[in-house]
């Protein structure tokens, strides 16, 4: 009895140290972000520079639309009733740029490695991702994170990056929720 005792213990706090120490983490924390992805056709510099006129102007266009999203989900729902014109503003802008690429724009789970936003680290895992991909979409991406709205920042200051009180609010709820799981 005393053995089972032992290695009952012992799995308790084998599973206390390792399961952190691997960076194993609270699976809900994925879902507090949807992530914006836009794909370029190739790492041409023509193609980067286009990638980023693209983002310009869904980033201004998307603005509006999700600002009034106070939900993850509400933010999911106005973006899928938005693909065609995701897909038709991205487009527009290519051909201002003299380019005839394709644009396919889809909401998506897929797998991420861990990026870092001036401060704020995403682990790696799997998100919910407007993906837009133009073209080939085999180039490097410009990634961000739509909700809480990370991408929507304002430099009218000239001070750089201001954080709109939302992503401040779903951090550091997520802070004190794992420290009172903990």
């Amino acid at each position: 009895m005393k053995k089972i005792i032992f290695v009952f213990i012992s799995l308790l706090i084998l599973t206390a140290v390792v399961i952190p120490a691997l960076g194993i983490k609270d699976k809900n924390y994925d879902e507090q972000f949807l992530r914006i992805h836009i794909r370029a056709n190739s790492n041409g510099q023509e193609d980067q520079d286009l990638k980023i006129k693209v983002k310009e102007r869904l980033v201004d266009f998307l603005t509006p639309y999700l600002a009034e999203c106070d939900t993850k989900q509400k933010a999911a729902n106005k973006l899928n009733g938005l693909i065609k014109e995701i897909e038709k503003t991205a487009c527009e802008e290519i051909k201002l740029n003299g380019f005839n690429y394709r644009v396919f724009a889809k909401i998506s789970r897929q797998e991420f490695p861990a990026r870092s936003y001036d401060g704020l680290v995403l682990d790696a895992g799997f998100y919910d991702a407007l993906i837009v991909e133009i073209g080939e979409g085999k180039g490097d991406n410009w990634w961000c994170v739509v909700y809480p709205p990370l991408c929507f920042i304002n430099f009218e200051s000239g001070k750089g990056i201001k954080y709109k009180s939302k992503l401040l609010e779903v951090i550091e709820n997520w802070k004190k929720n794992a420290k009172a799981r903990s």
